[in-house]
């Protein structure tokens, strides 16, 4: 009979045993390397109910509207529109296209400056929205896509050395206009013309978040509806095809790319050059996504509960989509892209349009060359040229 009883008092308290395996309780800390210690649990509680699959929601097009709507709301405050006033500055001749620096209005609160190119011949033309990097270079932004003219020659000097490091010697923008495209490339914020009074300080990254959120916003809305804001203004030229506007990005321009093509039917044709992977891959003691700084520019608040990156992406389909990754990019594990690149797949193939899609891992590192490049060219000029 004791030793029932024994029993009894044994299975009683047993949940409450292995219940202290799964729940944290340190007395001398709950931080490492910035993440919670249960991390891992907070991940798998992010079951991205509104994905194509897992929400309720069989048609696609609605589901699509649907998950748009999830997208504009993470956008938060959104200024009212204001005529662009597109002015002209400067330009020069070059070999089949005009480069002109211009200023225009990007949103009811500021004037910007940017790089806009026009090739010679009749129009109207097929135009890109060209979208440059991160790398934490704060001190060029448009001028990593297209050469400088009439700047400082510390400016020309930095931007030749970055588009040698990350882009293969080449000027994207400048590549795509002499193939016929009009090319619009403006500075996020924080970069180039539209940084700190101050001077570049790396860690004033998470200062400008955190003030952001104060103020209803946050970093990256600013610069996805900037970026909206661009292929807006694209399509107001008389020398532009409204209906053959294309995003293209590298880094945290491929982000750029396929958040504004999710966020907006604007954008005809997109290609987003290494940034894809999912929450599971990233958010790890090991990624350089928990640094923080950095990330904010690429974080939506709340979105992460609805929605995985791939999952906002594939607000895409069915228009074309090509997405490059490096096998060798330390700044995106190999396995989170296998991942996300398998899920883009499902939503193209359950729609009948998979040879929209153009997903592809690269014997590179973190780098947009000129082999990606020409792809690119390829890809666009299927989609966008007559």
């Amino acid at each position: 009979m004791k030793k029932i009883w024994l029993l009894i008092v044994f299975l009683t308290f047993l949940p409450n045993v292995f219940s202290q395996d799964t729940i944290y309780s340190y007395n001398e800390y709950e931080l490492k390397k910035d993440m919670p210690i249960y991390y891992r649990l907070m991940r798998e509680r992010l079951t991205f109910p509104d994905a194509w699959g897992n929400s309720s929601i069989s048609s696609f097009k609605k589901w699509r509207k649907h998950a748009r709507k999830l997208l504009e709301e993470s956008l938060q405050a959104v200024p009212p529109d204001t005529p662009f006033r597109y002015q002209i500055t400067d330009t020069e001749q070059r070999r089949g296209y005009r480069a002109e620096k211009i200023k225009f209005n990007i949103s009811f609160d500021v004037r910007i400056p940017a790089y806009l190119l026009i090739p010679e011949g009749d129009g109207p033309f097929p135009a890109l929205v060209v979208l440059h990097d991160h790398g934490a270079k704060f001190s060029i932004g448009k001028e990593k896509n297209v050469r400088p003219f009439h700047v400082p020659d510390s400016i020309l000097q930095e931007s030749i050395k970055w588009v040698e490091k990350c882009y293969d010697g080449v000027y994207v923008g400048d590549f795509f206009a002499s193939k016929g495209y009009v090319v619009l490339a403006i500075d996020a914020l924080f970069w180039g013309e539209r940084g700190r009074f101050e001077g570049i300080n790396y860690n004033a990254q998470q200062a400008l978040a955190s003030n952001l959120f104060q103020l209803g916003t946050s970093w990256c809305g600013i610069i996805t509806n900037n970026d909206i804001r661009s292929s807006e203004f694209l399509a107001t030229l008389p020398f532009v095809d409204a209906e053959r506007i294309g995003a293209v990005g590298f880094s945290i321009g491929a982000h750029r790319a396929w958040m504004l093509s999710a966020a907006s039917d604007r954008i005809h044709a997109t290609a987003a050059i290494c940034w894809m992977n999912t929450t599971k891959y990233l958010m790890t003691l090991a990624n350089n996504q928990n640094k923080g700084y950095s990330a904010y520019s690429t974080i939506l608040p709340g979105l992460r509960n609805h929605l995985d990156y791939p999952h906002v992406a594939s607000i895409i389909c069915p228009k074309p989509l090509l997405v490059f990754n490096g096998a060798r990019d330390k700044l995106f594990p190999l396995d989170g892209t296998r991942d996300a690149f398998d899920i883009l797949r499902q939503v193209w193939d359950s729609q009948n349009v998979a040879d929209k899609l153009d997903t592809r891992i690269w014997d590179t590192s973190h780098i947009f060359n000129r082999e990606m490049q020409n792809e690119v060219l390829r890809f666009m000029d299927k989609y966008l040229k007559k």
